[in-house]
C-alpha cells in the first residue's frame, strides 16, 4: 500500500524591524511540521511593520501565491499578530486562502480556518477575529505609551536619541541588507528590488537613503520601532 503523501506548507515569519530575528517563530513552525508529518516547501520571511500596506507584504504576496499556485495546503504563522496589525489585512488574506482551498494554522491556539472536509472552521473564524483585533489594539496601545514616554522625557528636558552623526545602527543595517545594496547599485527600481529580495518597501527605501547620502549628519530618530 502507497504510503500517504505528506501535507506541504509553507511558514510565513514576520518581524517589525532589522534588528529582530524570526528564529524562534521559525525553529517552533519548523518543529511543528515535523511532529505533524508535514512538508515546509517554502518559508516565507518578512522584516517589516505589521501596519504595512498589502502591496509592502512580499512574504504574505508569496505564501498567497503558493497558495494560489496548489504548492501548498497550509500556511503556518506563530501567531495572528504575526500575520498582520491591520485586521482588514488579516482577513483578506485568510478569504483569499480559503478562496484557494487552503487552511491558515496559527501556532499559539493550535487551530487552523479550514476542516479535515475542507469546510470553514467556525470556531476558528470566532477567535481568528477576536485576535486580529486585539492585535490591532495592542499596537495601538504600544504607540501611545511610546508617545506619552516620549513626552514626559521632553517635559523633564532630557536629550532623547543618539548623538547626531551617530554611524553604527546605520552600518549595520546596510551590513544586513547587502542583497539590497547590490540590486539599487544593479539599477533595480526600489519596489523592484523589494520585490526581488523579499523584503518591505520600507526597509529598501532606507538602504536607498543610507547608500545616497553616507556623510550626511543625520537626526536621531525618537520614535521606538513598529510593531
Amino acid at each position: 500500500m502507497t504510503a500517504a503523501k505528506p501535507v506541504p506548507v509553507c511558514i510565513l515569519v514576520r518581524v517589525s524591524t532589522a534588528k529582530q530575528e524570526t528564529d524562534r517563530q521559525l525553529s517552533e513552525l519548523q518543529a511543528l511540521a515535523l511532529q505533524k508529518g508535514w512538508e515546509v516547501v517554502e518559508v516565507c520571511e518578512e522584516s517589516i511593520s505589521g501596519t504595512a500596506d498589502e502591496e509592502e507584504r512580499h512574504g504574505m504576496q508569496r505564501a498567497l501565491e503558493l497558495a494560489r499556485e496548489g504548492k501548498v495546503k497550509k500556511v503556518l504563522v506563530h501567531e495572528v499578530s504575526r500575520l498582520a496589525r491591520k485586521s482588514s489585512i488579516a482577513h483578506k488574506f485568510v478569504e483569499s486562502l480559503e478562496e484557494a482551498g487552503v487552511s491558515l494554522y496559527w501556532h499559539q491556539q493550535g487551530i487552523e480556518t479550514l476542516l479535515h472536509n475542507g469546510k470553514r472552521n467556525p470556531a476558528a473564524a470566532i477567535m481568528f477575529a477576536l485576535l486580529a483585533e486585539m492585535a490591532r489594539s495592542e499596537r495601538e496601545t504600544i504607540v501611545e505609551r511610546i508617545k506619552s514616554g516620549l513626552d514626559e522625557a521632553r517635559r523633564k528636558g532630557r536629550k532623547l536619541g543618539r548623538p547626531v552623526g551617530s554611524r553604527v545602527e546605520s552600518d549595520v543595517f546596510l551590513q544586513k541588507h547587502a542583497d539590497i545594496a547590490k540590486l539599487l547599485r544593479a539599477g533595480h527600481s526600489i519596489r523592484n528590488a523589494a520585490k526581488i529580495a523579499g523584503k518591505g518597501v520600507s526597509t529598501v527605501q532606507r538602504v536607498k537613503v543610507l547608500m545616497d547620502a553616507p556623510k550626511v549628519r543625520r537626526a536621531p530618530r525618537t520614535m521606538a520601532s513598529e510593531v
